[in-house]
């Protein structure tokens, strides 16, 4: 079993937890989904042509500063994107009664239903999700029971969308690895059967959007995050001494992020940025986010060559599975919950 699927029987939801509000049924926010709304900021993120000459350390500064990018040239053709998108659509349109044949388990990750991270808020959110790890063949017979062609189109196209997501995140990863000027032996585990989860994400039109919040602040805990957002934005990166940079979508490009695991790597070179998503009152919002993981047996830590007696270790080994048992304990506080503590001077 997968090792982020075996990290949630460890630690189950609540049932509101799993069931989505059914959204179309109220007119104002309940009190359940208010949340204090930060504004946003000005800015934007780097745009990286993966084809340029300079793509290693254009990444490299932007993994170093803000923890995302924006990127095009990634190789996943774009009318195999729009299909993901529109099925995505199709998917989240159906009767709420459809959607919640396919309910997730409160100790699973794959299937319908609430985020796997509203555990980290008292506020509920105004999203629901759809998380997958290979075809969803099994939940795609639940959604649309007399439709076998409707299942096979839907298997298929997430099929190849995880299949393509896949290939340009590990071109990415080696982008990355030989931004630090490090090469294939150092992480020879990347060869490895990594995992991912590929997750759905719906956001529906809010009457109250400055009371609603789609996705809370949070950081992943992933190697590598790739999301493809419509054409509505709604993705937010907090920067340094900025604020909340929104992301407005520019056709063909993919947006990525470090995830803690990636930081802890890189002993903390590379920044796991927090981000939220926010709704508005005009669209319906989808976005897909490929989350990418190590192997289940890999225990990560700061690579030997990133550290030095002047830049020791920060970060104890751990592998995905534990790391995100523990984060749904500590949250957004859980690098420093895995960081090395300095014994005192005798």
């Amino acid at each position: 079993m997968g090792s982020v699927s075996y990290s949630y029987q460890n630690s189950p939801s609540h049932l509101k937890h799993v069931v989505p509000l059914d959204f179309n049924s109220v007119k104002t926010v309940p009190d359940s989904h208010e949340w204090v709304v930060e504004p946003h900021a000005s800015g934007s993120l780097p745009l990286i042509n993966l084809s340029d000459p300079n793509a290693k350390s254009l990444i490299r500064q932007a993994c170093e500063k803000l923890g995302a990018f924006q990127v095009i040239n990634h190789g996943v053709p774009m009318n195999l994107l729009k299909q993901v998108e529109l099925e995505t659509f199709r998917l989240f349109n159906l009767p709420t009664h459809r959607k919640l044949c396919a309910l997730r388990s409160p100790d699973g990750i794959v299937g319908y239903g609430v985020p796997r991270i509203q555990c980290y808020f008292s506020k509920l959110l105004w999203s629901e999700g759809f998380s997958m790890m290979k075809a969803p063949v099994e939940h795609a017979a639940q959604l649309w029971p007399h439709q076998p062609d409707q299942q096979t189109t839907f298997c298929n196209i997430m099929e190849e969308g995880q299949k393509e997501m896949k290939a340009s995140t590990e071109r990415m990863m080696k982008l990355i690895v030989e931004s630090l000027e490090l090469g294939p032996e150092d992480v020879k585990w990347l060869k490895g059967e990594t995992e991912a989860l590929f997750a759905l994400n719906s956001y529906p039109i809010c009457p109250e959007p400055n009371k609603a919040m789609g996705l809370g602040p949070h950081t992943d805990t992933s190697l590598l995050t790739v999301v493809y957002q419509s054409s509505c934005s709604g993705l937010q990166f907090l920067g340094d001494g900025i604020g909340w940079i929104p992301v407005h979508p520019i056709p063909g490009t993919l947006v990525v992020n470090v995830g803690d695991l990636l930081s802890i790597l890189t002993n903390g070179r590379f920044k796991s940025v927090l981000h939220r998503a926010v709704v508005n009152d005009t669209h319906h919002r989808v976005s897909v986010a490929y989350i990418y993981g190590p192997p289940s047996d890999v225990k990560i830590s700061p690579l030997t060559k990133l550290t030095d007696d002047d830049h020791p270790p920060l970060y104890r080994p751990v592998v995905w599975k534990d790391y995100a048992y523990a984060k749904s304990k500590h949250h957004n506080n859980t690098l420093n919950f895995f960081k090395n503590t300095k014994e005192e001077d005798p």
